[in-house]
């Protein structure tokens, strides 16, 4: 599919950045009722990672790509030690939520428009389209997101229905 100069393309990937949100809200629901030493535990079945580290590293993808990569921005990443509880990773990701609204206004008519840059781990710069990255960035998430209820389940925490969320507003 060419979306070449395609609004639509971009709207809809507004609507479904808006869909993401609301799940992401679930989530942070979840956490909420998770205990604060478990929601910050170090858990080595997922990497030596923590709830807490996966959702600073799941905004830094999206810091790192959108802001970095596509809008040139220098954003440090995320200190996840210094995001105490789950508000404060809100606040975070309000952060993120209105990068991603630039982004997706920056690039609205411009689904498949070639962005050149230098991922700091190559030194070849590579050719990415904000498609490209706003499906990377939003799967991404989705994937640490069910390594979040993983953790979870793990720790003996039920889990929140997340995967079939319906959202609101449809």
């Amino acid at each position: 599919m060419d979306g070449k100069d395609d609004p639509l393309i971009m709207r809809i990937l507004t609507r479904q950045y808006e869909w993401l949100v609301q799940t992401r809200e679930v989530l942070f629901q979840y956490c909420e009722t998770i205990a604060a030493s478990d929601y910050v535990r170090d858990m080595e079945s997922f990497g030596g990672g923590s709830m807490r580290s996966l959702q600073a590293h799941a905004a830094d993808c999206y810091r790192f790509w959108l802001g970095g990569f596509a809008l040139k921005r220098t954003l440090p990443p995320v200190p996840a030690e210094q995001v105490l509880h789950v508000r404060a990773m809100r606040e975070v990701f309000a952060g993120v939520d209105l990068l991603v609204g630039e982004f997706l206004n920056e690039f609205e008519d411009q689904p498949d428009l070639e962005i050149l840059g230098s991922p700091s781990w190559q030194e070849d710069a590579v050719a990415i389209t904000p498609l490209w990255l706003f499906t990377h960035t939003a799967t991404h998430e989705f994937h640490h997101k069910g390594q979040i209820l993983s953790m979870g389940r793990q720790l003996g925490y039920s889990p929140m229905m997340t995967d079939l969320y319906y959202p609101e507003g449809k």
